[in-house]
């Protein structure tokens, strides 16, 4: 399935037994409609996602930033503490694209191999 949505905060990367790595983030889906008498309807839907074929891409993930993901869509219910039933929706990516950056452009010019530091402008 393909989405497209912005991280809601940075991605944490994680180590599980046998010492692979996952990258777990969440992705928020906005979307609206207008029903023909009434007024428009904003939702927003997130997604919990996990990366596991390259644990380095976790450091460019950042709160805000925009991203294309294919994956295996899943789902998952529990009972919380106080007996209330709860779910989300997750996703085991397969392909991940950025998009747009994150407020942070810091991490974007370290994505294409610039520091920070690398300015040549004149003055």
């Amino acid at each position: 399935m393909e989405l497209t949505g912005r991280l809601t905060a940075d991605a944490k990367v994680s180590e599980v037994k046998g010492g692979k790595k996952v990258v777990n983030f969440s992705i928020a889906i906005n979307d609206s409609y207008k029903p023909k008498d009434g007024e428009r309807v904003e939702l927003t839907t997130y997604v919990d996602c996990a990366y596991w074929i390259n644990a380095k891409v976790g450091q460019y993930l950042k709160k805000g930033l925009l991203v294309q993901l294919n994956g295996r869509m899943g789902s998952r219910a529990w009972v919380n503490k106080d007996g209330d039933a709860k779910s989300s929706l997750t996703c085991n990516i397969s392909y991940l694209k950025f998009l747009s950056g994150a407020s942070n452009s810091t991490s974007a010019k370290q994505a294409n191999g610039n520091t920070p530091d690398e300015d040549d402008l004149p003055f």
